[in-house]
């Protein structure tokens, strides 16, 4: 296939899974090479990575680096223009992260890469931009206050009240000494085939300074507008100003996390405590936290025993007793006891840093409603240019005025703003993400906090997810002429290596009864049915009763039907040819299980259940917590299934799960939401990340996602009105330059101090 293509030489190896591709001339192309393996319907190994940008004005400058990137071959590149931040995925031996930044650099921005685990400081970077673009304005306001003196003046009827030799100076000063970044940044824009807001800035204060200084140069008889090119760029360093102060505070969220890990440790050192930087520390080291102090990275408890406040990663407010051979993690808060830990996780490998990055991974991304804006802000400023000189045109051949016309043009002009719509969703998104991470719910990316609002089914996992997922043994019936011990030490002895939940159950309720373990061999798991192995020499067999009716067995005599219809887990257990008994345990429900499907039905949220067990227990579980439907005996490997059933029908569907076996389904749901302390597989496949253990944080991640829509859709609303709104009305003469510049800059400040108006929002528990 691909020794079709001119040029094109290549060599695939199946048992590397890797191809040798050789390109030779100039009519041969890495792109079309990657684009063919795919349109085959192969995938190709890619590898992505961040870079901080800089000196991105609106959105169109985003715009213009994606565009730069795509014409990179095997290059996909998405910028955040809210969050300074660039995704890229890239095939290695194509391309490599030096190229992509230089093509960065020389489309006139910085690109500083960011390695895995390394993140720029909110807090500096807040400070720093604070303080360049406070000491911008305040030279800009004043060397602009004569002209500022003037445009007061002339709202008094007194004209030239600064001699227009100073006006000329002062405007001079701000236009080339004060506007200098904005030419430049207008240079590498055109420069680099594209057009921003600071083109638009340029053309509109340029054209009203020229025309000033040739009437003051020539001495011509025309009024000049040296205030206006000098007030708007003071407004528009002004609105800049507010912007960053505001745009800044969207990070709040990864900049509370990152706050929460001590910068020290006391750490172990041949018998001696001494203080060594976080940074500094590696899994082994040995560490102790007194009362008081924060966690500085993960571990597992040696000596010592205290409660830790754990509110930072799972929301919850009751602290949690952490004992010998609990595990504690970085940036949770030593209550009363001392605790002597051993580092398990340091660095990016800690749950704070996993927790830190996927906030950010999120805050990066893009949502599907941001597309429309990316396409409009793609042509906004030539489209903007071109109704300018339209304006022009027409207003003097109606007017006959060239001077009106020329002041309607420069409105038009300044007053055009893509920067709302660069904002409108990053900036909510950013605030959204960061919300939701400071209670315990992590949005995997943009896609998938767009989506949680959408959805129309709900399916709950049973196991661990409406129930507490800690079943406990609440009788054994053994045969005839076989006592409980006995029952309890096989059942015991065959699942002491499992760690399935009624496994544990199992175990536990042997040990608390001082069951004898027997010795096992063989031992084999089948996958939602039970376990074979062989004890003490003999076949043995423990697992739902229709796993061994199938293996020949007998359990009419035992009340399985009884035990079932109370929604009873029964478990039958057989060594040797001869049925031992059954077990039956108990899985409590979550105490918020049955008010949560009740809110979410009250949503308009279809609810089902899915689980393993079988019809009878599904059914009695299912009535009592109030699910619209319910799927009962699906196996681990069917589970998904489940998901695509339903989304067959044309649902948005949302799967909750917590363990290993909801890990498909959670892939294969439109949403997929691991709640809790879950398993480490549906943490790395679930879209939203629930860290409490509560079910209610299901009804708290659409809340928020649904919050944050409307955010989404009012900032839109508001930048394409405005811009709809404002363009007609300078066209016509009915805004003069300075308050268009002043309209401009405020748009983009309105957008942003919107979108922190989500900071309001509250989890369920906290609004009642």
């Amino acid at each position: 296939m691909l020794n079709r293509q001119s040029g094109v030489h290549a060599t695939v190896n199946f048992a590397s899974e890797r191809a040798q591709v050789d390109l030779d001339g100039p009519e041969a192309n890495a792109g079309n090479v990657v684009a063919a393996v795919r349109k085959a319907g192969f995938s190709v190994d890619e590898q992505s990575v961040d870079f901080a940008i800089t000196g991105m004005t609106c959105a169109a400058c985003a715009a213009r680096i994606e565009k730069v990137l795509s014409r990179m071959p095997s290059v996909q590149g998405s910028v955040n223009y809210a969050a300074e931040r660039a995704h890229v995925t890239y095939i290695p031996g194509i391309v490599t992260p030096e190229d992509l930044a230089a093509k960065i650099t020389k489309a006139g921005f910085g690109a500083t890469r960011l390695d895995d685990g390394q993140r720029e400081d909110p807090k500096a970077k807040r400070e720093a931009v604070w303080r360049k673009e406070r000491n911008r304005f305040l030279l800009t306001f004043i060397l602009a206050l004569p002209l500022f003196v003037e445009m007061f003046g002339m709202l008094l009827g007194r004209m030239e009240t600064v001699p227009v030799a100073v006006q000329f100076v002062s405007a001079t000063l701000v236009q080339f000494v004060c506007g200098a970044h904005l030419y430049r940044r207008a240079w590498n824009a055109v420069r680099g085939g594209s057009a921003n807001m600071d083109v638009l800035v340029v053309l509109g204060t340029s054209i009203a300074y020229l025309f000033s200084a040739i009437v003051v140069l020539f001495r011509l008889d025309q009024p000049v507008y040296f205030e206006a090119s000098g007030a708007i760029i003071t407004l528009i360093s002004l609105g800049k100003l507010m912007e960053t102060r505001a745009k800044v505070r969207t990070s709040a969220g990864i900049e509370s996390l990152l706050q929460l890990q001590p910068q020290t440790a006391h750490v172990e050192r041949d018998g001696v405590l001494v203080d060594r930087a976080v940074a500094d520390m590696h899994v082994g080291d040995v560490f102790v936290v007194r009362p008081g102090e924060s966690i500085p990275v993960d571990g597992t408890v040696l000596d010592g025993s205290s409660d830790v406040n754990e509110a930072m990663l799972t929301g919850e407010s009751v602290p949690s007793l952490k004992q010998t051979g609990s595990d504690v993690f970085g940036g949770t808060i030593n209550a009363n006891g001392v605790l002597r830990v051993q580092a398990t996780g340091v660095g990016s490998d800690t749950a704070l840093a996993r927790i830190v990055r996927m906030v950010e991974q999120a805050q990066g991304s893009k949502a599907n409603v941001q597309r429309l804006a990316d396409r409009v802000s793609g042509i906004f400023v030539p489209a903007v240019v071109a109704f300018a000189v339209v304006t022009f045109l027409i207003g003097w051949l109606v007017t006959g005025s060239a001077t009106w016309s020329l002041v309607s043009a420069v409105s038009v002009l300044v007053i055009a703003c893509p920067c709302s719509l660069g904002l409108a969703t990053p900036t909510a998104i950013m605030v959204g993400t960061g919300r939701g991470a400071q209670n315990g719910i992590l949005f995997r990316n943009a896609d998938a906090l767009e989506r949680a609002e959408k959805l129309s089914t709900i399916i709950l996992d049973k196991t661990g997810t409406l129930t507490q997922g800690r079943p406990g043994v609440s009788c054994l019936h053994p045969v005839d002429g076989v006592s409980v011990e006995r029952l309890l030490a096989v059942a015991a002895s065959l699942e002491q290596n499992s760690e399935h939940p009624l496994a544990r159950a199992i175990v536990d309720h042997g040990a608390a009864h001082h069951a004898t373990i027997l010795s096992v061999d063989g031992f084999k798991a089948v996958p939602g049915l039970g376990v074979e192995a062989q004890l003490e020499g003999e076949p043995a067999l423990l697992g739902s009763p229709r796993y061994l009716a199938e293996a020949g067995y007998d359990l009419t005599a035992l009340p399985v039907d009884a035990l079932e219809s109370e929604g009873q887990t029964v478990i039958a257990v057989a060594t040797g040819g001869q049925l031992l008994g059954i077990i039956a345990l108990g899985d409590n429900l979550r105490p918020d299980a049955v008010s949560t499907v009740a809110a979410l039905k009250a949503r308009g949220i279809k609810v089902v259940m899915l689980t393993g067990d079988n019809e009878r227990t599904a059914a009695v579980v299912a009535r009592q917590v109030g699910v619209d439907d319910y799927l009962a005996g699906v196996l681990p490997q069917h589970k998904a299934e489940g998901v695509a059933r339903y989304r067959a029908e044309g649902r948005v569907v949302g799967m909750v799960g917590d363990g290993v076996n909801d890990a498909p389904a959670l892939a294969a749901a439109d949403v997929g939401f691991a709640i809790g302390a879950g398993s480490a597989v549906a943490l790395d496949t679930a879209d939203v990340v629930l860290m409490k253990s509560e079910l209610t944080s299901v009804l708290d991640a659409i809340s928020l996602s649904r919050a944050t829509l409307s955010k989404i859709r009012q900032n839109l609303f508001f930048a394409f009105i405005y811009n709809l709104l404002g363009l007609p009305l300078a066209a016509l003469g009915m805004l003069n330059p300075i308050v268009a510049g002043a309209a401009m800059a405020m748009s983009s400040v309105s957008v942003v101090s919107n979108s922190l108006l989500l900071n309001r929002w509250k989890p369920e528990a906290k609004r009642s």
